[in-house]
C-alpha cells in the first residue's frame, strides 16, 4: 500500500517510573507487532516513564503520528504528551486513545462472549465486570469505563455489567462481592502493576470465583486495531 510506505507512527504508553524497562520493551514489541501489519511503515514504541524514550523514538521522523496507548483521555494524553511532543521539537500529530477506538467495544464484546462459552457459562446467566483503574483526581477514567459499558450493552448478552475502579469508588472489591458467574476484563492498555497485584487482589477480597481475563490491550488482535487506526490518521 503507498500510504502505508510514508507511514511514520510512535505508539505511547505511560510506562511504570519505578521500573521503567518491561513496559518500555513491551511498548518496543508492540510496535513491531503494528508495523508487521503495515508494510513498509516504520513504527516506534516508547513510554513516558523511561527517560529519553519518546525523545530517541520521534528522532528522524519528519511528522509522525502519536497514538496514545491510553485507556482515556486525560492528563497524560492532554497535557503531559503535548508538552514533551512540543519539548522535543516534533511537529507530530497526536491521534485518540487506544481506550477510546471505536473498533474496541466490538473487540471486548467478541472477546467476553467467546471466554464465557469456553467456560461453559450462558453469557445471559452471567455478569461481566469491568475493572478499571479511576482517579481520585480526574474523572476521565472512570467517565471512559462508564462510556464503554454503554457501548458494549447492544452488543453482549451478559445479564448485567458491572464497574469496579481501582482508585476511587466503585471500589473493584465492592463489585465484584457476591456476583455469581461471572467474567472479568481489566480495561487497562498494558501488564502491570494493577493487572498483576491489585485487581486479583481486590478480587480475592471479594470472593470473586468467575473468570478473570488478561488485559485487553494485551490482545492478539490489538496490533491490527491500531494498524487500522493509523491507516485511518494516515488518510
Amino acid at each position: 500500500m503507498e500510504g502505508a510506505k510514508r507511514l511514520e507512527a510512535v505508539l505511547v504508553a505511560h510506562g511504570q517510573p519505578g521500573e521503567p524497562e518491561p513496559q518500555e520493551a513491551a511498548m518496543q514489541a508492540l510496535a513491531a507487532q503494528v508495523a508487521g501489519c503495515l508494510p513498509g511503515a516504520t513504527v516506534r514504541g516508547a513510554t513516558l516513564a523511561a527517560p529519553g524514550a519518546l525523545e530517541a523514538a520521534l528522532a528522524g521522523l519528519a511528522r509522525p503520528m502519536v497514538y496514545p496507548f491510553f485507556m482515556a483521555e486525560g492528563y497524560f494524553t492532554g497535557r503531559v504528551l503535548p508538552a514533551r511532543l512540543a519539548a522535543a521539537g516534533s511537529t507530530a500529530s497526536q491521534l485518540p486513545p487506544f481506550g477510546t477506538d471505536p473498533a474496541l467495544p466490538d473487540l471486548i464484546a467478541r472477546v467476553t462472549v467467546s471466554a464465557a462459552r469456553a467456560q461453559g457459562l450462558d453469557p445471559s446467566a452471567a455478569a461481566l465486570l469491568l475493572a478499571a483503574h479511576g482517579s481520585q483526581v480526574s474523572s476521565t477514567s472512570k467517565d471512559s469505563t462508564y462510556a464503554m459499558a454503554r457501548a458494549l450493552r447492544p452488543l453482549v448478552p451478559f445479564r448485567r455489567i458491572e464497574i469496579g475502579l481501582i482508585e476511587e469508588p466503585p471500589h473493584l472489591a465492592d463489585a465484584a462481592r457476591g456476583l455469581g458467574p461471572a467474567i472479568c476484563l481489566p480495561f487497562f492498555a498494558l501488564r502491570a502493576g494493577h493487572v498483576v497485584g491489585d485487581i486479583p487482589e481486590a478480587l480475592a477480597e471479594a470472593g470473586f470465583e468467575g473468570l478473570l481475563l488478561p488485559a485487553i490491550g494485551e490482545h492478539a488482535e490489538v496490533p491490527a486495531l491500531i494498524a487500522a487506526a493509523l491507516r485511518r490518521g494516515a488518510g
